[in-house]
């Protein structure tokens, strides 16, 4: 007897299952609420030095106290951002000639800012540019890091003390450390708030995801993580409609965290996984989530508790019996291949998606539509490269999105800045290829490690994709150092990453490996695609 048998009996995809999936859906909008924020509360407005009072009783226009004040830029565009003349230059107005070059000094009183399109972000807040711009960034990298190590707390204490309890602890460190973070009075306890965000945030994504898939029978999975993991698109779509309609980092931050509150109001509906709760000797608390499952789903009660007290014996021995580690992915040749190739992909696939999802503003289009349209073609992206996984394949699949995603970063390289429509819409079909990257690389991990050791496999690969995801933020610093290195960066990574791809197995119609023999002596039995089970974390989404 299987706990795939009790679910055939209560049901395993009825109005039960979409409550849960439906209670779980405003948590996981939050998250990429909460990914993508410092494309907003980072952002640097155009900005030049304050001028102080240096011009006794001349009587000047403030268009003249600049001119005399600040040096011009190379390109014509106004003012200098980060430097001002030691002196004021008045034979400027006079004649618009410097003579000899004049002394200048970086800005000695503060900056003022064009607050035209944010009233406030923490460049405007505590002075992050110029010099110090680079700590806008930072703070992305600070947050995945809270992300990473979230991932491997949350992921023990799920295993250990349940999912709804985890939930609940996820809950409230996010909504918690949300909010006061938007209360911080300094950089350094703002960074310290947002990696503890990114900590909490991600045991709701872990928690809310296998909460979501271990009530729903095999053969409704691949369903249901399509339909959850388009929250991922309608939170990102909805993170630029806030960020339009809230232009202070401070109430946005709050605006984003809000869904939060409703999360832990409707926590105590959310169910606890049966199969976890068997699968440490709960058979009571078992039964009583069986039976509300049933009754919403209008079945007969479960099993008797005799069959569920078996069954839970028989998880409890499995799980007992379970000796393989991390170490197990690179004891054997053809396991270690495995596991450097799928670790180089699952980097490639998470920092080009977030290289590209948080360089919004290289275009010269209004910054929230960019956002909005980056977001809203993941869901087209989304849906077709789940119908083109079973016509090409995975490994195709894989190595021509990514492929295609670096080609279309270095033709936008390319093309002169004056053709800004043509980039713009390379730019979103990159955003979309990199997007069905991401979609396709979940389900092809998840099929090419063994059974034995596939959760081992699923957390090394979802480490590597963080760390990816750190390094994005800083990978876009070093557009200080050369324009386009970043991009040359991140389509370099996508390239690499796509060629690696082609050197793993296909997976179509594959008989799923079980043990680590099957993969260092494949069989190579194909059977019908409807026979292959789809793995229980098929849908480990982004933030994990």
């Amino acid at each position: 007897m299987k706990f795939e048998d009790i679910l055939d009996e209560i049901d395993g995809f009825g109005p039960f299952q979409i409550g849960v999936l439906v209670l779980l859906w405003v948590p996981r909008m939050v998250l990429p609420c909460h990914f993508l924020l410092n494309n907003f509360i980072a952002a640097s407005p155009p900005h030049r030095c304050a001028i102080g009072g240096t011009f006794g009783s001349l009587n000047l226009t403030e268009e003249q106290r600049l001119t005399a004040s600040i040096p011009a830029r190379g390109d014509g565009g106004g003012p200098e951002s980060c430097e001002m003349f030691a002196e004021p230059q008045l034979q400027l107005l006079a004649n618009g000639s410097r003579g000899a070059d004049p002394t200048t000094l970086r800005c000695q009183s503060g900056w003022v800012y064009d607050n035209s399109t944010f009233s406030s972000t923490l460049a405007t807040e505590w002075d992050l540019v110029c010099d110090r711009k680079s700590l806008t960034q930072t703070t992305g990298s600070i947050f995945f890091l809270g992300v990473i190590l979230g991932g491997l707390v949350f992921g023990f204490l799920s295993d250990k003390y349940g999912r709804k309890n985890t939930l609940l602890a996820s809950y409230i460190t996010a909504t918690v450390f949300g909010f006061t973070s938007a209360l911080a009075d300094s950089y350094v306890l703002f960074a310290v708030l947002r990696f503890l965000t990114g900590f909490g945030l991600t045991g709701i994504g872990i928690n809310a995801l296998v909460l979501t898939i271990e009530w729903v029978d095999t053969e409704h999975r691949l369903f249901i993580s399509v339909i959850g993991g388009l929250s991922w698109s309608a939170g990102n779509m909805l993170l630029a409609g806030f960020a339009f309609l809230v232009n202070d980092w401070r109430p946005l931050i709050m605006t984003v965290t809000a869904p939060l509150g409703l999360a832990l109001l409707t926590w105590w509906w959310v169910p606890e996984s049966a199969r976890w709760l068997l699968a440490n000797g709960k058979v009571e608390k078992a039964q009583f989530y069986l039976d509300q499952c049933a009754k919403f789903n209008k079945r007969p009660k479960a099993s008797s508790n005799l069959k569920l007290q078996k069954l839970a014996d028989i998880e409890t021995l499995e799980n007992k019996n379970k000796n393989y580690t991390y170490l197990h992915l690179i004891k054997t040749p053809k396991m270690r291949q495995l596991t450097v190739l799928t670790g180089v992909v699952w980097y490639g696939v998470a920092s080009t998606y977030y290289g590209i999802s948080l360089n919004v503003g290289g275009f010269g289009l209004n910054i929230y539509l960019t956002h909005f349209i980056y977001a809203a073609i993941e869901v087209p992206a989304k849906l077709t490269v789940y119908f083109l996984l079973g016509v090409f394949g995975r490994r195709r699949c894989q190595a021509g999105t990514l492929l295609l995603t670096g080609f279309c970063i270095i033709t936008n390289m390319l093309l002169p800045p004056g053709l800004w429509q043509v980039r713009a819409a390379v730019a979103i079909l990159g955003k979309g290829l990199s997007e069905a990257s991401f979609t396709t690389v979940i389900l092809y991990t998840a099929e090419l490690y063994p059974t034995v050791v596939r959760q081992n496999g699923l957390g090394y690969t979802n480490l590597m994709g963080r760390v990816g995801v750190s390094v994005a933020p800083l990978i876009l610093l070093l557009g200080d150092v050369w324009s386009v290195l970043p991009q040359v960066i991140i389509s370099s990574v996508a390239i690499v990453s796509g060629l690696a791809s082609l050197l793993l197995p296909e997976t179509l119609n594959a008989r799923l490996p079980e043990t680590v023999d099957d993969v260092e002596k494949p069989s190579g039995d194909e059977v019908p695609p409807e026979s292959v089970e789809p793995p229980a974390v098929f849908l480990q989404s982004k933030n994990i």
